[in-house]
């Protein structure tokens, strides 16, 4: 299976993800709180991450305000850049020159 399928394919998934998290709480549910129901510890676990590989203002400008937004956010963007990706991996074929002298 060559690169761009599989960047379609994960798209694809990622778009059926995000409609799955749309579709199933009544409210919009913000990321946070679906990785606390998913993990009550891992929201500290990203915190101790964040804050060692990028430092504490990483976490308080980039990873919070990204975690309040709503669940299904997250695989769009996925699905997005896996698109891009793929499109990008497409490319023209380029012309080839001819080797003959003139």
């Amino acid at each position: 299976m060559n690169t761009q399928r599989s960047l379609a394919v994960f798209a694809a998934v990622m778009i059926v993800c995000a409609v799955a998290l749309g579709t199933v709480e009544v409210h919009p549910i913000a990321l946070d709180r679906l990785l606390v129901r998913m993990d009550s510890g891992l929201l500290d676990r990203l915190h101790d991450v964040v804050a060692r590989w990028f430092g504490n203002w990483a976490w308080a400008r980039m990873a919070l305000p990204l975690l309040q937004r709503p669940a299904w956010l997250f695989p769009v963007a996925l699905a997005v850049v896996a698109v891009g990706l793929a499109l990008s991996r497409s490319g023209r074929k380029t012309a080839q020159r001819s080797r003959r002298g003139s």
